[in-house]
């Protein structure tokens, strides 16, 4: 079926134009059918900024019923006061999936443009498998008598879209419908679900002098580069944070450094914090270790480290080492986890929590 595209069209004058489009495709291509009844009462059915064509009050032949149910997708033009509307078929959301949870339940569907496949690779990825443990843990907020004093439902969620990072799930784009079981008010619910990661704090101490090590990177989402910790996503999900973050070091700096000489920081949080930094709750599930290195090196290490070019070009990895003053680190970095690692080193220091630092680091890629 070839696209009909609207334009400068009222939402009432688009709504009669495309039903007279379709009345007569119909009769043009059926004049020895049955007529359609109440074709004027089906009602346009609005979900996600999209309009479906609705059936239900229509009687038309079989053949065409792909037709009736094509879409038409709503989009405002900004500044002009215009929408437009393009009229296609075959892309609407396929049935939805049933799912339990806390003894109750709730559908899931995929939007428009996700494939039954990705959907199904989106419910058993470890984001969204930990998305819904979170949920019905003991601070989960389908709990009942939570900390928010507050007992809410999962109705309803649609998956809107995934990025594979080769055979497994790397990103998944969803929303939730939550709602206050009291008042029934719904809770913002746009998710995107990326799972853990680790960062390190790398403190190298010269003559005297403490020095952090950073790396610069081009981070497309924010337009810029930015100067931040190590740190990386965990591949699967057996939770190997210290693992990774001694690869993730070795990567982006060249250091080669032991398992057994990084101090968990965010393990020192209380543990109803569940032990992890969340640097933006209100959209993303992402939880962050913040690890500690320490180590005494010689000042050709510091000046060896500076301006080091590194990281996995073939992964889109654009990385330049920086040495800073550890006592001008908090004014160098806008990076949430540095300033997080920082507050976290600075109490631990306080309290006297933290074991001495181990002897200089090796050098492998120096």
């Amino acid at each position: 079926m070839r696209g009909l595209s609207c334009s400068s069209l009222s939402p009432l004058i688009l709504q009669k134009e495309l039903r007279s489009v379709l009345l007569l495709v119909a009769l043009k291509r059926n004049a020895r059918s049955p007529p359609v009844k109440n074709f004027h009462s089906a009602p346009l059915r609005s979900l996600n900024r999209r309009i479906t064509w609705s059936t239900t009050d229509c009687k038309v032949p079989e053949s065409y019923k792909g037709f009736w149910g094509a879409q038409a997708q709503m989009s405002s033009m900004a500044g002009e006061g215009m929408q437009k509307a393009v009229v296609r078929g075959g892309d609407a959301m396929g049935p939805p999936l049933s799912l339990s949870i806390n003894g109750g339940s709730f559908e899931v569907v995929a939007e428009s443009g996700v494939s039954d496949t990705d959907l199904r690779k989106a419910i058993e990825s470890v984001p969204f498998q930990r998305w819904l443990e979170n949920m019905k843990g003991p601070k989960g907020i389908l709990t009942l008598g939570g900390s928010g004093g507050a007992r809410c439902s999962l109705r309803h969620v649609v998956i809107q879209s995934v990025d594979m990072f080769g055979q497994r799930v790397g990103f998944v784009k969803f929303k939730a419908e939550v709602f206050d079981d009291l008042t029934g008010a719904k809770l913002p619910g746009i998710v995107f679900a990326r799972g853990g990661a680790v960062a390190i704090l790398m403190l190298l101490e010269c003559e005297g002098q403490k020095y952090a090590v950073l790396t610069e990177q081009a981070r497309v989402p924010v337009g810029r580069t930015i100067l931040e910790l190590p740190a990386g996503m965990l591949d699967d999900d057996d939770g190997d944070f210290v693992g990774t973050a001694a690869r993730e070091v070795e990567e982006e700096t060249g250091i080669h450094i032991k398992t057994s000489e990084l101090v968990d920081l965010t393990a020192l949080l209380d543990e109803s914090t569940g032990c992890r930094m969340f640097p933006s709750p209100g959209g993303s599930d992402e939880e962050i270790t913040l690890l500690l290195y320490r180590g005494y090196v010689k000042q050709e290490v510091i000046s060896s480290l500076q301006g080091q070019e590194t990281g996995l070009r073939d992964h889109g990895e654009l990385i330049k080492v920086h040495v800073v003053p550890y006592n001008t680190l908090w004014r160098s970095s806008p990076d949430a986890k540095a300033l997080a690692a920082i507050a976290l080193y600075e109490m631990a220091l306080k309290l006297n929590l933290l074991p001495l630092p181990p002897n200089a680091p090796e050098l492998s890629a120096l």
